[in-house]
């Protein structure tokens, strides 16, 4: 059996304006938060199995259109002019909650409440905050139970090699 598919939306400047450390540094430049967001999204995906989109808010861009950047396994939108943030995701949960897995992050109190009615699930800022960090402990014990035992190169190389290796780091043949 094919396993279902999964979604993380995440309504990016809400979760911009939540975070503490995204929020003062939009204060000096929201590009830096975006991408700061993006990449820690992007680093918690690498250790999960889902769809990431993240949607940022452009609806006051006069003239603005619909723009979608993808990241690796990530789709950036910017939403077009006159469209929320979260009219795109009310939209895009409408599409998908059918047929695969839709979790959306926010702390917008009615947009979660408008998510949950169409049938997706909800992570608050927090809550996201906490999973991401979660996860990210999980692996690095994993990864620091995975090196136990293994032996340095260095320490299995014999002098004759290593007195080879070291001539050659220097240039001398």
């Amino acid at each position: 059996m094919e396993k279902r598919r999964e979604y993380l939306i995440v309504d990016g400047y809400n979760i911009i304006n939540a975070w503490s450390d995204l929020n003062s540094l939009k204060e000096k430049s929201y590009a830096h938060a975006r991408d700061k967001l993006i990449e820690i999204l992007l680093n918690y995906q690498g250790l999960k199995e889902f769809e990431l989109v993240v949607v940022f808010d452009a609806h006051q861009v006069q003239r603005g259109k619909e723009r979608r950047e993808t990241f690796l396994n990530a789709v950036v939108v910017y939403t077009r002019e006159g469209e929320t943030a979260d009219m795109f995701i009310e939209r895009t949960v409408g599409e998908l909650v059918g047929t695969a897995k839709v979790v959306v992050a926010t702390s917008d109190w009615i947009e979660q409440t408008m998510i949950l009615q169409r049938g997706a699930l909800r992570l608050s800022a927090r809550e996201l905050a906490q999973e991401i960090r979660t996860t990210l402990t999980k692996n690095e014990e994993y990864l620091r139970q995975d090196l136990k035992g293994i032996i340095p190169i260095g320490q299995q190389l014999t002098q004759g090699v290593k007195g080879v290796l070291e001539k050659w780091r220097r240039g001398k043949t």
